[in-house]
Parts: C-alpha cells; sequence; structure tokens
C-alpha cells in the first residue's frame, strides 16, 4: 500500500464520523419535540457503515480499504404518549407525542464520534509529518 492511501481512508473514515455527527446532532434536537399525531413523530436516525475493498490509483494495482456509507438506518420505537390538555398540538383526548430518543445515549455515542474523527486527524497528521521528514532527508 502506497503511504499516498493513507490520505484516502483517513478521509474517508472522517467523512463517515462526520456524517454520524450530523445524526446525533439531529437526533438530539428533535428529541423533546411533540406532535399531535403518533404517525408524525420523529424518529431517531443512525448510519450504518460498511468497508469497502477500493482499488487505489498507483501502478502497482494496490487495495485499499475505506468507508462508505450503506444506509442511514431509522429506528422503528413508539411514541411516548403525554397528556398535555393544554398544548395546542394535543389531540381529541389531550396527548401529544414524543419520541423516544436515549440522550444519554446519544451523548455517547456523539463522544464517540469525535474521537474517531480526532484519531484520523491524527493520522493523517503523523503522515504528513513523515512525508516532509522523508523530503528532508535529502537535503542534509
Amino acid at each position: 500500500m502506497s503511504v499516498f492511501n493513507v490520505f484516502d481512508v483517513a478521509g474517508s473514515g472522517m467523512s463517515a464520523q462526520m456524517l454520524r455527527l450530523n445524526t446525533v446532532a439531529s437526533n438530539l434536537a428533535n428529541a423533546e419535540t411533540v406532535s399531535g399525531n403518533e404517525g408524525d413523530v420523529y424518529q431517531a436516525r443512525h448510519p450504518v457503515f460498511e468497508s469497502v475493498l477500493q482499488e487505489a490509483e498507483s501502478m502497482n494495482g494496490d487495495e485499499v480499504t475505506i468507508v462508505k456509507v450503506r444506509e442511514i438506518m431509522q429506528e422503528q420505537t413508539a411514541a411516548i404518549p403525554l397528556y398535555r390538555p393544554n398544548h395546542p398540538l394535543a389531540n381529541n383526548e389531550g396527548f401529544v407525542y414524543s419520541p423516544d430518543i436515549d440522550t444519554v445515549a446519544e451523548m455517547a455515542d456523539m463522544i464517540s464520534a469525535s474521537r474517531s474523527y480526532q484519531n484520523n486527524v491524527e493520522v493523517l497528521s503523523t503522515t504528513k509529518e513523515l512525508l516532509l521528514r522523508t523530503l528532508q532527508l535529502g537535503q542534509g
């Protein structure tokens, strides 16, 4: 594997983690929303990743494994009924419906995605530093 393929691998990992951070942010932003209809309640979303073997753009036919998003899965959890007869969105029985989103689990997922993103940035930084030092070897 060429050292330049590291940029493709780390870049795909960074893109995947950024998408993961965006879906967590969407889930957290909608965790407290309500709806007057049980079918219209926000459902949490989670990306599903897969590793894809890709032929690298090099002369020796190297292959690298990168991360791709297979799909963004939508949870199928039941809405939580809340009795709020004075709420403007309440139905005839006085209920509004809230999504069943575990904010603690979402925060843990956010921390994990953030750390994975940071690790990929470190890989890129280290690779760049090694390439610069290699170029300096011939100058000495």
